[in-house]
Order: C-alpha cells, then sequence, then structure tokens
C-alpha cells in the first residue's frame, strides 16, 4: 500500500504598487505628466502601445480631446497610438450591455494589445468599471490606466481596486481585483459636469468621513454651501482628501474583500437596489445619499446615535442639494429593501455584515438588521423629504 504523500504548500505574495496624480490639462503639450510616466523604455525595446477608450459624455463636452490625445502621444518616442479612440456610453449603460465588453477584447486581439500594452480609459466611474474588467480577464492582466472625469469617480471608484459590470440584474455580479497602472485626476473634466453628476460624487466623501473621520465631516459641513455652488478650491480639496481616505482604507484593511466586512460601502446595501428599481435614474452617488441617510437614521433609532447627530448628517445632505427619500423605499411595505439586503450579503458571501454609525467620524460593523426599524427609517425620511424626487 503506497504511503500517503503530505500536501504541498504554496505561498507568495505580490506587492500591488500604482500612483494617483492630480493635474489640470493632461494633454496639453506643455503638461509633462503623462509624457513622463510613459517616458521609460518598455521591457522589449519596443514602443509601447496605447489603446485610448473615451466615455461618449466626456467627447460630447470636450470634442478636440482624440486630436489633443493624438497630437501628445505623437510627442512621447516610446508610445505609440494602437487605433483611434474606441467610444463607450457613459454610466450605468457601460455596465449593463455585455456586449461591450466583447467589443473591447475584440479589440484588444485586433489591434496587438499585449501585457507590455497599455489601455486608457477616460471617463466616469462606468466606463472604468468596464474598461478595467475587459483589460484584466484579457491576457489574464493588460495594463489600464484610469483618467476619471467625475467627482465620484477622482475621489472614490476610481482610485481603487475594482472592476466589474452587472449581470443578471445584479449590480457588479462579475467582476475582478485589478489595480490599476496608475490613475490621472484631472481636474478640468470637472468643469463641464452637469449639476447632478457635480453633486453626486461629494456623497461617497460624506460617507467616509462619517465612518471614519469627523474633522474631515466637520470641514464639509463648513463648505457645504461652496461645495453646492461649485467652488474649485473646495472641490479640490474634497477629492484629494477622500481619495487619500480611501487608498489608505484599500492599503491598510482587506483590499481583495477576502472576508465579509465592507465598511466603504456604507449606505451602499440600499444604494444598490435603489439603483436598480429605478432602472437607474438616479445615478449612483444620488442614492447612496439616500443610503447614508437611511442608515443613519436607523443608526438614531438603534439607540447608536443621538438625534442631534443625525440631523446634523441629513442637514449637510440637504445644503448640497441631495434628496433623501425616494417612493421606491417604500414601495411593498419596504420589501424591496429586505431583498437589497439579502442580495448585499449574497454579493460579497459569508456573514452578514452592514457598517452603522457608532458616532460620527466612527462607523461599526453589525451583522443583523431589525427589518422593523428599516421600516421606521424609512418612514422618517417619507414624512420628513418626500418631495418630488428632482432627475432634472
Amino acid at each position: 500500500m503506497n504511503a500517503v504523500q503530505p500536501p504541498l504548500q504554496q505561498s507568495f505574495s505580490v506587492p500591488f504598487t500604482y500612483a494617483v496624480h492630480f493635474t489640470r490639462h493632461l494633454f496639453a503639450p506643455e503638461n509633462p505628466l503623462f509624457r513622463d510616466y510613459l517616458g521609460q523604455p518598455s521591457p522589449t525595446g519596443q514602443a509601447k502601445k496605447l489603446l485610448f477608450v473615451i466615455d461618449s459624455g466626456v467627447l460630447a463636452h470636450h470634442p478636440t480631446l482624440p486630436d489633443a490625445i493624438a497630437q501628445y502621444v505623437a510627442g512621447i518616442p516610446s508610445a505609440i497610438l494602437a487605433a483611434d479612440p474606441i467610444l463607450v456610453p457613459g454610466g450605468e449603460a457601460a455596465k449593463n450591455d455585455p456586449a461591450l465588453v466583447d467589443r473591447l477584447i475584440d479589440a484588444v486581439d485586433q489591434y496587438g494589445i499585449d501585457r507590455h500594452s497599455y489601455i486608457v480609459a477616460i471617463g466616469g466611474g462606468a466606463v472604468l468599471d468596464l474598461v478595467g474588467y475587459a483589460a484584466a480577464i484579457a491576457h489574464r492582466g493588460v495594463r489600464h490606466i484610469r483618467i476619471p472625469t467625475t467627482v465620484l469617480s477622482q475621489n472614490d471608484s476610481g482610485v481603487g481596486v475594482k472592476n466589474g459590470v452587472n449581470y443578471r440584474g445584479k449590480k457588479n455580479f462579475i467582476g475582478t481585483f485589478a489595480p490599476p497602472a496608475a490613475v490621472i485626476n484631472d481636474a478640468h473634466f470637472l468643469t463641464t459636469l452637469d449639476e447632478r453628476d457635480w453633486r453626486a460624487g461629494i456623497a461617497e466623501a460624506v460617507k467616509v468621513a462619517l465612518i471614519k473621520d469627523l474633522a474631515f465631516f466637520e470641514w464639509i459641513e463648513a463648505h457645504a454651501e461652496a461645495l453646492a455652488h461649485r467652488d474649485t478650491e473646495a472641490m479640490t480639496e474634497l477629492i484629494y482628501r477622500c481619495a487619500r481616505m480611501h487608498m489608505q482604507h484599500i492599503s491598510s484593511g482587506d483590499p481583495f474583500e477576502l472576508g465579509s466586512a465592507r465598511p466603504l460601502d456604507f449606505g451602499h446595501w440600499a444604494a444598490h437596489k435603489l439603483e436598480y428599481l429605478t432602472n437607474f435614474s438616479v445615478r449612483h452617488g444620488e442614492a447612496v445619499a439616500i443610503g447614508i441617510a437611511l442608515d443613519t437614521v436607523y443608526s438614531q433609532l438603534a439607540g447608536r446615535i443621538l438625534a442631534h447627530d443625525a440631523d446634523r448628517v441629513l442637514h449637510v445632505f440637504q445644503q448640497l442639494g441631495f434628496d433623501l427619500f425616494h417612493p421606491a423605499l417604500a414601495e411593498n411595505e419596504s420589501e424591496n429593501l429586505r431583498r437589497g439586503l439579502t442580495e448585499f450579503q449574497e454579493h460579497l458571501g459569508g456573514q452578514l455584515t452592514i457598517t452603522l454609525l457608532d458616532a460620527l467620524g466612527q462607523g461599526i460593523e453589525v451583522h443583523d438588521m431589525d427589518f422593523g426599524l428599516i421600516q421606521q427609517a424609512v418612514g422618517r425620511l417619507s414624512s420628513v423629504y418626500s418631495v418630488p424626487f428632482s432627475v432634472g
């Protein structure tokens, strides 16, 4: 009888390093940032191929962008354009159409984009998610550079390590953890955002401040009116501080979400469901603001925070111009939210883990939610903030 062989143990770690840069007018000839980043010769000695994917909404506001990119890259001896930029729709439409993933994979194949090439995505968070996912599965990983163009993508989604698309009616059902090669935030793109997109991304800054940094929340309180009135200096500061906190969380915690906790998704369990219930007519940041409002009121009803503190949170959102209730929350006695909790747990697996507030600036993880209190929180938001939801 053969002896049982002992198991072979394998263990290794792979370091990930990338920078988030901040600039203006990235493709202006006098701006050296992108040129310097690509300036080092490739290991193969060949010019680095660049395949740009551009959010069609960005192109509508910046029609000269493809020409500016072509002229800029022509001045980089170590880089070449593989093809004209590929245009994809912005917003959740980018993540809801499986054909777009196939289209990007076909382009990787057609233009010979290899693991020494770069796919460069310019757009909002949904476009970055789509392109990052396609880049991660092509050749088991093509380098991708993110150039976020919205507040939300510059301060949150664009600086992290997650990519994904929606599938089978569930948000981010398929995706990858694949850090970018670099992130470049160009503040000039923010100047052409409409009011809703300017405001929506601020919700993620409120989120991270509420669970991690009271001083940052108080700063947002003090600058809420300036932010609402498109003060560029205030927004630049908010994006930088928010991005830094997101990156610190990723590096110090569970970057690939191997556990059941997901503190940076405070307010998101209800937000993800609300997005689907409204067929994405409610933007992600708008849904997050409502989700945070719901979980803040729930935290108060559960005795974790004072009514005064809950009111401070709701007042800040009002100052910023957010609606704090949507009728879909109350439909079928909030049964949609019960399903949202289940789907949130299923997405990560393991034990249900929801972040609530134990104080302003201090999040706490809980593993069960009292549905009666959820309904009470919905009722409070409905009675106080039930106005026609603004989509204009």
